[in-house]
């Protein structure tokens, strides 16, 4: 897997995103805690189920606010705690990548996640131009409730410095 460039397409069903989460633990936590992806479901409410199917292969079930459910599967293909680096490819409804990059930053943690995916559900390629916009801000929302849920699930198991 490249994980600094993917094959570019002009394809409306193709998506990059990247999120910046500011969380207020040490990298190591926050790797702890993002590295257990079985975990998600409890602080992010958008990850409806994941399900292991073996030590770095699951599927999830996520669902944010417009009323579809995306079911991927989801292959660890890095994991280093040394340089805080998490990554998964995906298939099913998505085809592509994801990464969460850990860095040490005032006091905290930057994280970084990245995603590059190609949507392979039928009816949300039937709708890539109308949809596009609307699937845009869809993970927008779902990335911005993944960090406040994590904030708030750090903080309750306090792990928050």
């Amino acid at each position: 897997m490249d994980w600094k460039r993917s094959k570019h397409r002009n394809d409306w069903s193709h998506y990059r995103f990247r999120s910046q989460w500011a969380l207020p633990v040490p990298p190591a936590v926050a790797y702890a805690v993002l590295a257990r992806a079985e975990d998600y479901p409890r602080w992010w409410r958008q990850v409806r189920e994941v399900t292991r199917i073996d030590d770095r292969t699951g599927t999830l079930r996520i669902r944010s606010v417009l009323p579809y459910d995306l079911v991927l599967t989801a292959r660890e293909e890095l994991r280093d705690p040394v340089a805080g680096i998490l990554g998964i490819a995906m298939t099913g409804d998505l085809e592509g990548w994801a990464r969460w990059t850990l860095t040490a930053a005032d006091g905290g943690t930057r994280a970084v996640y990245d995603q590059e995916v190609d949507v392979t559900k039928p009816l949300l390629k039937r709708l890539a131009v109308p949809g596009r916009p609307l699937f845009r801000a869809n993970h927008t929302l779902m990335m911005r409730a993944g960090r406040r849920g994590l904030l708030a699930h750090l903080a309750a198991t306090n792990q928050a410095v």
